[in-house]
């Protein structure tokens, strides 16, 4: 039988600082006393593989369909370079509060010291609160001892880039990048493949043993970008009935569809597999005229490699995130 654009089960993750956007934005969650931070759309993480819940490959794993159809699924590199693991993670982070301040280490420190790869990403902004803030970087050059003094005395926060978030505002995260989410933000998150978080501070909840995690000072003194940068918001200027791109790195490649009208993609050319998160409306997806599919705000698909073209039939309009590995 033909392969279809495939989509999969979400995993829902209980955190400290979950909020209610999923349920109020996304109509995806009934509201409960458990706190869903993370809804995981699309996953190869060992222990949180997800399952197809369309068509006749219902049931099945991500990692059994590359097993099974290999390149068709992923794209042939893609294929080569990582065998069965899906390379990407996507994620919705729905945030009360604010996350920890954390970073990630890249491939070479996470294959040494976990036998896994690190983790660079990017968010992009679904629906904020009027006075949300995204903690990104240093507003300063900093130094591995400055850095270990001002975690001893609380004052981390002090001399990091602090950014006001509204909807739309995308941010690229190359490892080493400290950060931190903070309150009433619904995020989508493009990631490698790892689950590899080196928590720094988190805003006083380590201290309470009711919501204390592990903090991993010590393994994120090496990995951390100690530089200002100029700028960490992604400038790009959306256009109707357009693709706009946001990032390009080794790992990924995300673009912003906007359309009205109908319109076609090709893939042809690419190798790769295609993912799109829907931020908002609704379209059909006709793959290489032979089979389609329906995706509506807050649903993740994945095109199989092997299709050519898809063409995007909204209905009325359709925003949506277009990503591959380049």
């Amino acid at each position: 039988m033909m392969l279809y654009p495939l989509k999969f089960r979400q995993i829902y993750k209980e955190r400290v600082w979950g909020g209610n956007k999923l349920s109020t934005v996304l109509k995806r969650v009934k509201k409960s006393e458990k706190a869903i931070g993370e809804s995981w759309e699309l996953s190869s993480v060992e222990d949180n593989l997800s399952i197809v819940k369309n068509g006749f490959l219902k049931g099945n794993n991500i990692q059994e369909l590359i097993e099974i159809y290999m390149g068709d699924i992923v794209g042939e590199k893609v294929y080569e370079t990582f065998g069965i693991e899906f390379p990407l993670l996507f994620k919705l982070i729905d945030s009360a509060e604010r996350l920890s301040v954390q970073v990630h280490p890249g491939d070479d420190v996470a294959m040494q010291r976990h036998q896994a790869y690190g983790k660079t990403e990017m968010w992009y902004v679904i629906d904020a609160s009027n006075d949300s803030q995204i903690y990104v970087g240093f507003n300063k050059d900093l130094n591995g001892e400055e850095f270990k003094a001002r975690v001893q005395s609380g004052s981390l926060v002090d001399v990091m880039n602090i950014e006001h978030a509204k909807k739309g505002d995308v941010f690229f995260l190359p490892a080493g990048r400290i950060h931190a989410i903070g309150d009433g933000l619904l995020i989508a998150e493009i990631q490698q493949t790892s689950d590899i978080t080196y928590r720094i501070y988190d805003w006083g909840r380590e201290n309470n043993p009711a919501t204390a995690r592990e903090m991993h000072v010590q393994f994120a003194e090496d990995v951390i970008d100690y530089k200002r940068h100029e700028s960490y918001k992604t400038q790009y200027v959306e256009e109707e009935d357009s693709a706009t791109g946001l990032v390009n790195c080794k790992y990924f490649t995300t673009n912003l569809l906007s359309f009205s009208k109908t319109t076609d993609r090709h893939y042809a050319d690419l190798d790769s597999f295609v993912v799109y998160m829907c931020l908002e409306g609704k379209a059909k997806l006709v793959c290489d005229d032979e089979v389609d599919e329906t995706v509506s705000m807050g649903e993740t698909v994945l095109i199989p490699a092997i299709f050519n073209s898809v063409r995007i039939i909204p209905e009325q309009s359709v925003k949506l995130l277009e990503v591959y590995i380049p």
